[in-house]
């Protein structure tokens, strides 16, 4: 079962120097049918002006993961990590027992499109810690690129909790079959572009649980790109409920 989720059906916020769509339930968003899926919490998908950001602000307890899609952001945490993540490039800082960071857009004339994705660990109260890696365009096209997993396997980012995460770029006639694992459930997100699933249409910013399918068909891309959540079959694990 493909249980689509348009990008108007999602929450939104204008603060001016942030517009930020909400996939789940976060901040002044509230909506009781949409808190998480299995262990995937968060997707928020922020347009940050220039030269703005996120002041330093805590957390513990959660993998945070941060896709940059166009522009960059400059990361500063308590751990002394610094960097820049650009376009193609993801971050995961696990917060464990506590961190605290900031993200700003460090341009002064380009704004900054990114995900801020958050997953559930399955261990508490850790040691922080920080990963960033490069994901060039030619592994992710036409294909789903493994970027986020329980073990690390294929250079992927290791992360607490048993998810894998895959990234993927489709355009004309690239296409792929993927094989959903026993016993998984499978959050979609297109990030932009479109492209057709199982012969369903989505565009930039739509979403689907899917549920109970061997097999997922991506074609008839139009500059998409996706990422694509292999989960444990449960429906919500929020630590706020």
């Amino acid at each position: 079962m493909i249980e689509q989720r348009f990008a108007n059906q999602r929450g939104f916020s204008d603060h001016g120097w942030l517009k930020a769509r909400f996939t789940f339930s976060f901040a002044n968003y509230w909506d009781p049918k949409q808190i998480g899926f299995s262990d995937l919490l968060v997707i928020n998908d922020d347009q940050i002006a220039s030269g703005s950001g996120f002041g330093t602000h805590p957390h513990k307890n959660m993998e945070i993961f941060s896709y940059v899609l166009e522009g960059a952001l400059e990361h500063r945490d308590s751990m002394g990590n610094g960097s820049i993540i650009k376009a193609g490039d993801i971050q995961l800082m696990s917060a464990g027992s506590g961190v605290t960071h900031s993200e700003f857009n460090p341009s002064s004339t380009q704004k900054t499109h990114s995900l801020q994705i958050w997953i559930v660990p399955n261990v508490e109260k850790t040691k922080p810690t920080y990963q960033q890696h490069h994901i060039p365009n030619e592994l992710k096209r036409g294909k789903l690129q493994l970027i986020i997993s329980p073990d690390g396997e294929n250079n992927s980012l290791y992360i607490r909790q048993d998810i894998k995460i895959y990234s993927g770029l489709f355009d004309g006639e690239e296409q792929e079959i993927f094989n959903i694992p026993e016993n998984r459930y499978v959050y979609l997100h297109v990030a932009r572009g479109s492209l057709k699933i199982n012969d369903l249409i989505f565009n930039a910013g739509d979403g689907a649980r899917i549920r109970h399918e061997q097999q997922l068909h991506f074609n008839h891309g139009q500059n998409a790109e996706v990422l694509l959540f292999v989960m444990r079959p449960i429906e919500t694990n929020c630590p706020y409920m």
